[in-house]
């Protein structure tokens, strides 16, 4: 089954017709001026197509805003292999920087043609701001399933921040659900500790999601340590979570926070995850509350939806 377009997608972002083309800098201008002729002829209109260059690579930097942090050897070793063989076949996407060409997409294919020694890469030379490159590089690596849990999370977060966008903006432009986005940026609610062993494939994003109904860093540390000591599943991560709330009295504060029975936590966490919003579920002898929180009349709108409630 094919995947779903994520937003406007690269090709919608890169190809198509592009604004008026300035001229190629002199440092990697390659065609040469066509000869005089004879006969006078009507000047030809302009090719507004995005032309492939062949530049030196020594004239190419990585990107600041690039989302992705890890690259494995064996997989850029993988892609130096094809190259040595193949070529590069997909330019490298780039913009002009003032004294060098900064990559927008393709850093995996730069690294690799430096393994090789290539002293030349095809590149599409763009214009764009640094909100247009960010979104760029998120869509590349996530229709590429290039980023681990955690570097997602960090492209969303800088998206929001660096731009001032919502999360319901962030999930148009790169073409998820809210909720998705709302689950991923939680992940950064871990400590730094933890969230290096996501990255790393120590701990799964479920057992991280299981880690977060802990609500002090102390307990965290603790779960995420014996998880990976004891090699736990998710379910018996659950089971390690409950007891380490049942540790505390269930209406004592941790660094201002109520401390919730696990079985309460884990349905909390499974409400959040289905509205994509805070939720607080309060539970005690059979009574309780479930408190929603919505930002926008869309958002409720959207919440609204998902319950399958019209509004009037």
């Amino acid at each position: 089954m094919s995947k779903p377009a994520l937003g406007r997608g690269l090709g919608a972002l890169i190809s198509g017709n592009p604004p008026a083309a300035k001229a190629a800098p002199a440092a990697i201008q390659t065609s040469a001026a066509a000869p005089a002729t004879a006969t006078s002829l009507p000047a030809a209109p302009p090719d507004n197509r995005e032309r492939v260059l062949r530049v030196p690579i020594a004239q190419i930097r990585p990107c600041a805003f690039q989302p992705r942090k890890d690259f494995a050897p064996e997989a850029i070793q993988e892609l130096a292999d094809s190259i040595r063989e193949q070529g590069i076949v997909q330019p490298l996407i780039v913009r002009e920087q003032a004294d060098h060409l900064e990559l927008i997409a393709g850093e995996r294919r730069w690294r690799a043609a430096q393994l090789v020694g290539l002293a030349e890469v095809p590149v599409i030379v763009r214009e764009a701001d640094d909100a247009t490159v960010l979104e760029l590089a998120l869509i590349e690596n996530l229709q590429r399933e290039n980023l681990n849990a955690i570097e997602e999370a960090q492209g969303y977060s800088q998206l929001m921040n660096q731009f001032q966008l919502t999360q319901e903006q962030v999930s148009t432009k790169v073409g998820k659900s809210r909720a998705v986005v709302a689950n991923a940026l939680r992940l950064l609610r871990l400590p730094a500790e933890i969230q290096a062993f996501v990255r790393n494939g120590q701990l799964s994003v479920g057992h991280a999601k299981v880690i977060l109904g802990l609500v002090s860093d102390d307990l965290q540390k603790l779960a995420a340590d014996r998880v990976i000591r004891g090699n736990l599943n998710v379910r018996q991560t659950e089971d390690l979570v409950a007891s380490l709330q049942e540790q505390k009295p269930a209406t004592k504060r941790t660094k201002g926070a109520i401390v919730k029975e696990a079985h309460v936590s884990s349905l909390e966490n499974r409400i959040r995850e289905r509205v994509g919003t805070k939720v607080n579920l309060r539970y005690a002898n059979g009574k309780g509350s479930v408190d929603i929180t919505f930002f926008s009349d869309d958002d409720l709108e959207r919440i609204l939806q998902i319950l399958g409630v019209k509004a009037d």
